[in-house]
């Protein structure tokens, strides 16, 4: 067998490897784009039944509140983001970003918007005490994610 033909097999064999290699990488790659991705904002608690008495009070209101958390390493803009009742009282998002792994409340009644704090600066409660669910979407209208809860007059659990 000559040089020029040893090198040549050399070669394509080196080539067959690379591409069955190259081919074994792809599907997990391309499967990385694909994949659904996480939620970057969680709800992480709701104070849906504000302790003490439902006197509509603005301390009453502001015990009343949703709790989201940013997870991951970067800030989210929230700005056009939506947090729903069942009913369709609807809060609007506006100019805020969730800093990288922080929480921010989502509160009732009225007050001041700080970093970790925002008010929906509503006189009313929003959150049913009994059963309803939380929704937050994206400035798109996509599903983020949801908080349900449902108590049963009665029932042990």
């Amino acid at each position: 067998m000559s040089a020029s033909v040893t090198a040549r097999r050399l070669a394509a064999a080196a080539l067959a490897a690379g591409a069955l290699a190259s081919v074994s990488v792809l599907p997990a790659a391309a499967a990385d784009h694909t994949r659904s991705q996480r939620p970057t904002v969680d709800i992480s608690a709701v104070q849906y039944d504000s302790p003490g008495r439902d006197d509509r009070s603005t301390r009453s209101l502001n015990k009343e509140r949703v709790q989201l958390t940013n997870p991951t390493r970067h800030a989210v803009n929230l700005d056009g983001w939506t947090l729903a009742d069942e009913d369709g009282h609807t809060y609007t998002f506006h100019h805020y970003r969730l800093a990288p792994r922080s929480t921010v409340r989502v509160h009732t009644g009225e007050g001041h918007d700080t970093r970790g704090d925002l008010y929906q600066n509503r006189r009313t409660y929003v959150w049913d005490n009994e059963r309803d669910t939380a929704t937050l979407r994206d400035d798109h209208g996509r599903f983020v994610d949801d908080y349900s809860w449902a108590h049963h007059r009665g029932s042990r659990h």
